[in-house]
């Protein structure tokens, strides 16, 4: 959240009508460039501790890394502003601030120091992000590779700012660095951090809604099966913008009252003799127990619609033994299709 906020602030801050405004309302010309540098001092600072939570580990050190990242930045910004009320910037300069007080006294060090500053944050994001890169797949490989592109075309303007500030120095005009050339690397720079940060986030957040989703259309052929068998079960209505958690859930309770109540049906000896004919076709032992579990419930849904007395759950003593072991619901709700139409029980009520 943090680095969102920073991130903001700087292309806020950062546009010409606003640093008008800020040193309009501030009375003070050129106040607007501390205050942006400290600005790109948070962002940069945020962004290492963002990839420190990220990468994990233990709970000491990354505490211990983050509090020094954040006491660092703090002080280069506080030591900004000391170097600005210092210094003298008489003259508004509003898109060649660095080059223009590149040798006044004070303001010098302040530049030198954000460009430091700045260019020690992206070099240090680059070598984190390559190094992890290697390590991890997915949203997250994608996101490294498009910040470590963006924070190299941030070295690239550093790279021009200090060229054209060094020139300063030397007493020659190499303006068109920092005000054509740098100006640019930045805006191309922007979208590849942002886009690398917000990809993994993004993917992350809307990863469990999509498997809960998935589960809950996979579970639909079983629970369709078992739906109304308990003798107590009732339909629930449930919220138009209920959560695919909570109906995934619904889905489940269906299915296991429906389990429960075919209980005394299942045939175990057709469960072993389906799965010993699956395994002689070389079908896998989960997809063989998976669809002899399912052809077992079908022969069991059968039993209970003949039997409308429940006779059978009546005289039963108790549970058969294996009919409470988990089962991989999603794959017996998807084995029903390899059931044969004629072999399955009518579950369409009739009117009363």
């Amino acid at each position: 959240m943090a680095y969102l906020v920073t991130a903001t602030c700087l292309f806020v801050f950062g546009s010409i009508p606003m640093l008008m405004r800020v040193n309009d309302l501030t009375g003070t010309p050129n106040f607007a460039a501390p205050l942006l540098y400290s600005i790109l001092m948070a962002c940069t600072g945020s962004g290492i501790v963002l990839i420190i939570n990220w990468r994990g580990g233990p709970p000491d050190r990354i505490r211990r890394a983050t509090s020094w990242c954040m006491g660092a930045y703090a002080a280069v910004s506080v030591a900004l502003f000391a170097l600005f009320m210092l210094g003298e910037a008489p003259v508004e300069r509003l898109e060649d601030f660095d080059t223009y007080y590149a040798t006044t006294p004070y303001v010098r060090e302040m530049i030198a120091l954000y460009l430091a500053a700045h260019t020690t944050s992206v070099l240090v994001m680059v070598h984190l992000c390559r190094r992890w890169l290697h390590s991890v797949k997915g949203e997250l490989r994608v996101g490294l590779a498009l910040m470590v592109t963006g924070y190299a075309l941030a070295v690239a303007f550093d790279l021009c700012k200090f060229a054209a500030v060094g020139a300063r120095w030397a007493g020659l005009n190499w303006d068109v660095l920092s005000t054509d050339l740098a100006r640019p690397l930045a805006a191309a720079s922007a979208p590849f951090v942002a886009f690398g940060f917000g990809i993994p986030y993004v993917v992350q957040r809307l990863r469990k809604p999509w498997r809960e989703w998935t589960r809950y259309r996979q579970l639909g052929p079983l629970a369709r099966l078992l739906r109304g068998l308990a003798p107590t079960a009732s339909t629930i209505r449930m919220p138009l913008f209920s959560s695919a958690g909570v109906r995934r859930l619904q889905l489940e309770s269906i299915i296991h009252d429906g389990l429960l109540t075919l209980n005394p049906y299942f045939d175990l000896t057709l469960r072993a003799r389906s799965i010993a004919d699956a395994l002689t076709r070389g079908v896998a032992p989960e997809a063989a127990d998976a669809a002899a579990d399912a052809a077992m419930i079908v022969a069991a849904v059968e039993a209970l619609r003949a039997d409308p007395e429940r006779q059978v759950i009546t005289t039963s003593q108790g549970l058969q033994e294996g009919a409470g072991e988990d089962r991989d619901l999603v794959r017996i709700s998807q084995s029903l299709s390899s059931i044969p139409a004629a072999g399955r029980p009518n579950t369409t009520r009739e009117p009363a």
